[in-house]
């Protein structure tokens, strides 16, 4: 198992991006293995740590397809939906209720 380089916060060499800096320039990843890693330091708990991949390797992101943009609206949807009431709330349900926020007050 070979080890990967580790730069402190800001100090990373050009060339690398995390994911979310390829996905702002319309790449991603495309298989490739993490090339370096980031570290934050944080005053008392674990330092926060964002992988690095090389710009120049990375592919670009595949076009949203009809079926796709569906399958999405229809996710999305569902994550709309309060299962008490079976109203659109307008908003994704929170997790922690269950349920939307009006169904939530009356129990």
């Amino acid at each position: 198992m070979s080890t990967i380089p580790v730069y402190t916060w800001k100090l990373a060499p050009a060339g690398l991006a995390t994911r979310r800096q390829l996905r702002a320039l319309g790449l991603r990843p495309g298989g490739q293995d993490v090339a370096a890693q980031i570290e934050r330091p944080r005053y008392r708990r674990a330092p926060l740590i964002a992988y690095l991949y090389r710009i120049d390797r990375a592919e670009p992101v595949r076009p949203m397809t009809p079926a796709r943009r569906a399958a999405l609206d229809r996710a999305m949807a569902a994550r709309r939906t309060c299962p008490a009431c079976g109203t659109d709330a307008g908003y994704c349900i929170p997790r922690s209720l269950g349920t939307c926020v009006t169904c939530a007050d009356f129990t």
